[in-house]
């Protein structure tokens, strides 16, 4: 007789290849409308994304409580700001500029050759596209290259995180508030449905996640030779000048590592600080500490962490640096690990052990290791050695501090004197290179990455087009001319 377990077991499996029997109806039924209408006009386009605008705001609310439910608590301010605002603004500038990106790109051409015939990028919808989206970002990871998607004339199937239900059941009834299935629709569940998801023949893929799963998601698509979008993780560096620690350094640095308790994939991994000056950085985070974040884990302005696996994970960390002789700091005076919240103190790890799992692993949580260093060479040699981060933050009065350290390492993106917000910049291509990811999204980047570069030549009048046909006589003059009377070809008249 079967046990409650089995029978739990057995529903599971069969919601599960419900949902991948649904990706696949969905899927088809795209594909199909798709064949049938390929090319929305600049207005179709621009109604799709206003579309999506005002079913996001309708929802603001569902929205707010929906990150409440995943994470436990979530600032609202932060789900204003980002979540939703953030995806306002994006739509904003993109129909401000579409127009521009849709006309022909008109590329130069030798008229002797050509005459007065045209050549011209027109960049055309892809297909269908699939967006898997992480549990971090839920709705602006969803909504936001979706808005780019959709201006590239596409049509879209995302799926949500399976560890945000609240925020997946949210992004569901938006989509359908907004959009016929056939245009952009939503699938649901776990696993199996990821696995599923990047191994369907999308005209592009897009996956937002860790570098392990990312392998994973390209390993799948390379048999469709489907083109992907990867925005992964990495240990982001902020790398301090001497005459940077200060109150303004400092604020900003713990700041932008207690967004949404560090579960950002942009966030400050680690801390460069010139050795000579680490203590002079730890009393400038206790003031700021004391001084700003007084009570901040039992406050509303603290991210839970989105799971008890997550959460454990992260007192590991802690825990083997501790036990390894690492000095460990929790500047908040009487914070405490709250399990039923899922809220951890910020706690500061100095100089902890290179093997350590805190500096091998992306941290992804409230915790911030300090490294010190003796020369700036010898932290070019520490960033180049590793993979290549999504982002590098430095922290300098000199600008040519800056662009030494910019120029001589490598990432998807960066910041001057500030951390992690070039990623809201709706102007500015977001992504990754090597592990940290690849492709771009946002911006006149995102319409490129999601449309296909169509390279055509309109033929005019004259030019010597038909050289180019047999007998070569009229060619054999055009070689001629090129290499001139000594036979040989002089590359200074390139750059005339």
């Amino acid at each position: 007789m079967p046990t409650v377990a089995d029978s739990v077991s057995q529903a599971g499996t069969i919601l599960q290849d419900q949902s991948v029997c649904e990706l696949t109806r969905l899927f088809d039924a795209q594909r199909a409308a798709f064949r049938s209408s390929s090319a929305p006009t600049l207005a179709q386009r621009s109604d799709h994304i206003r579309g999506l605008v005002a079913a996001v705001m309708r929802n603001r609310k569902r929205i707010k409580d929906a990150l409440h439910a995943d994470f436990v608590w979530h600032p609202e301010a932060v789900a204003d700001l980002i979540e939703i605002l953030g995806i306002a603004d994006r739509a904003k500038y993109v129909l401000a500029e579409l127009p521009r990106w849709m006309a022909d790109d008109v590329r130069p051409i030798d008229s002797q050759i050509w005459g007065s015939g045209q050549a011209v990028v027109r960049y055309q919808p892809k297909g269908v596209i699939g967006n898997m989206i992480p549990w971090n970002f839920p709705f602006d990871i969803a909504f936001g290259p979706l808005i780019e998607m959709l201006a590239a004339g596409n049509r879209v199937i995302l799926k949500p995180s399976d560890l945000g239900p609240a925020s997946a059941a949210a992004i569901v009834e938006i989509v359908r508030e907004a959009f016929d299935e056939t245009h952009v629709g939503v699938v649901t569940g776990g696993l199996e449905l990821a696995e599923a998801f990047s191994a369907l023949p999308w005209d592009h893929l897009m996956f937002t996640g860790s570098p392990a799963v990312g392998r994973h998601v390209m390993a799948a698509a390379a048999k469709n030779l489907t083109p992907v979008t990867l925005e992964l993780g990495g240990k982001c560096p902020a790398i301090l000048s001497y005459d940077s620690i200060d109150v303004a350094t400092v604020g900003n640095i713990v700041g932008m590592k207690l967004l949404k308790s560090g579960q950002v994939c942009v966030a400050p991994d680690h801390v460069f600080v010139p050795h000579d000056r680490i203590e002079d950085f730890m009393t400038l985070v206790s003031a700021h500490v004391a001084n700003e974040l007084t009570q901040h884990t039992d406050s509303k302005d603290a991210t839970g962490i989105i799971t008890s696996r997550h959460f454990d994970r992260l007192i590991g960390l802690i825990d083997e640096a501790r036990a390894a002789g690492s000095v460990v700091v929790q500047p908040e005076s009487g914070a405490a690990i709250d399990r039923n919240a899922r809220q951890l103190p910020f706690t500061v790890i100095v100089d902890p052990d290179p093997q350590l799992r805190v500096m091998t692993e992306e941290i992804f949580g409230p915790i911030l290791p300090i490294i010190p260093y003796v020369s700036i060479e010898e932290v070019i040699r520490k960033v180049n050695a590793g993979e290549r981060p999504l982002a590098i933050y430095v922290y300098a009065q000199d600008p040519a501090f800056s662009n030494n350290l910019l120029a001589r390492t490598t990432s998807g993106g960066g910041c001057v004197n500030l951390s992690v917000l070039h990623g809201a910049i709706p102007t500015l291509p977001f992504g990754g290179i090597g592990n940290s990811g690849m492709g771009r999204h946002h911006g006149i980047e995102g319409f490129r990455e999601f449309s296909n570069p169509r390279g055509l030549f309109i033929r005019g009048d004259g030019g010597a087009i038909d050289a180019f046909c047999p007998p070569y006589r009229t060619l054999d003059a055009i070689v001629e001319h090129a290499f001139g009377d000594s036979g040989s070809f002089d590359a200074n008249d390139l750059v005339t």
